[in-house]
């Protein structure tokens, strides 16, 4: 096992809660309309969110940091798996605009589907490389698939 590097562990975890925070500054205002929308089943409160984002974007910055680290990988893996997933936080970063901002729920939910995609390829690139730092991202996927709901639900409820 080798030795923890905290610069680039840091690096890692803070570009992907920073992606979050961002996003989540940028559509505070515009989060305040949630509450008052129709909501499908199981919604949970809205104080849930960010806590669980900040986990979920904890876990995906370690599991990145996993495979930026691992020695028995090729350099040609590493860069193809960290780039699906630098792409899929890039998606990450705009959905909350999307859906949001833009109040555009229909065009939210085919880029969340795109997002889901994106995360399981990062997962299956990930598990080839270190099987650790693909099943950290399993929480994240069920609960993309969850936003899926919600949004499915916000959209049909709220046309």
């Amino acid at each position: 096992m080798s030795k923890i590097k905290v610069k680039p562990l840091l690096f890692w975890v803070l570009s992907a809660i920073g992606v979050g925070a961002l996003s989540g500054v940028i559509s505070m205002d515009a989060m305040k309309g949630y509450a008052g929308m129709d909501k499908p089943p199981l919604s949970p409160p809205a104080w849930l969110f960010p806590a669980v984002w900040t986990v979920l974007f904890l876990l995906m910055g370690i599991s990145a940091y996993l495979i930026w680290a691992d020695r028995c990988a090729t350099d040609g893996e590493k860069f193809g798996a960290l780039t699906i997933y630098c792409i899929q936080l890039i998606v990450n970063f705009f959905w909350p605009l999307i859906f949001f901002n833009a109040g555009a729920y229909l065009a939210a939910l085919a880029w969340l589907i795109l997002l889901i995609a994106l995360v399981i390829l990062t997962i299956v690139k990930f598990r080839r490389i270190r099987p650790a730092a693909g099943w950290m991202n399993l929480p994240y996927l069920m609960w993309l698939c969850f936003a899926a709901y919600l949004n499915a639900g916000v959209w049909w409820l709220n046309r």
